[in-house]
């Protein structure tokens, strides 16, 4: 959402744009409220993921409460665990993949910024497992396995948990 904000122009993406492109997590606030807006669509009714969405304590609780009001229990929280140098890795080649193609990267996609949302990550959004682990909504998934893998683990999980099973 953050993204196509910025990529359509909006008052949001222009907010955000800097931001982001600095590594930093976006105010509470912003994307509370463009998270509320969208649910308030109804076309998720069937099922929705979430990329990205909570990164903090305040946003998962902001969530928790935007759901309650809806009558909606999340299935799942999913953390795909993946070392810190294979997602560096994992960058720099997407970037790499990207311009072979003829493509641009994207002006965050560099290792200073890596670095800073790597921080950004262990201080405002690692405590999220623990909200999400007490609440009996986090599964871990290795994102270290192969790409087919870790879909049919998340595939397994989610079917499970949108059946009534909280294992």
């Amino acid at each position: 959402m953050l993204r196509a904000a910025v990529t359509e122009g909006t008052e949001t993406g222009r907010r955000v744009d800097a931001i982001m492109d600095r590594g930093e997590l976006v105010p509470d606030d912003v994307v509370n409220q463009m998270v509320s807006d969208r649910i308030d669509q109804e076309d998720w009714r069937k099922g929705f993921i979430l990329d990205g969405f909570p990164r903090t304590v305040a946003q998962a609780e902001s969530l928790t409460a935007m759901l309650e009001q809806r009558g909606v229990r999340l299935d799942a929280v999913i953390e795909l665990k993946v070392d810190e140098t294979s997602l560096v890795e994992r960058m720099e080649k997407r970037v790499a993949d990207t311009l072979a193609a003829g493509g641009t990267a994207r002006s965050d996609d560099n290792r200073d910024t890596f670095v800073r949302r790597l921080d950004a990550y262990r201080n405002k959004t690692e405590p999220l497992l623990d909200y999400y682990r007490r609440r009996r909504e986090l599964i871990t998934v290795d994102g270290m396995q192969g790409i087919d893998d870790v879909a049919r683990e998340i595939e397994d999980v989610l079917t499970r948990r949108s059946s009534g099973s909280r294992r």
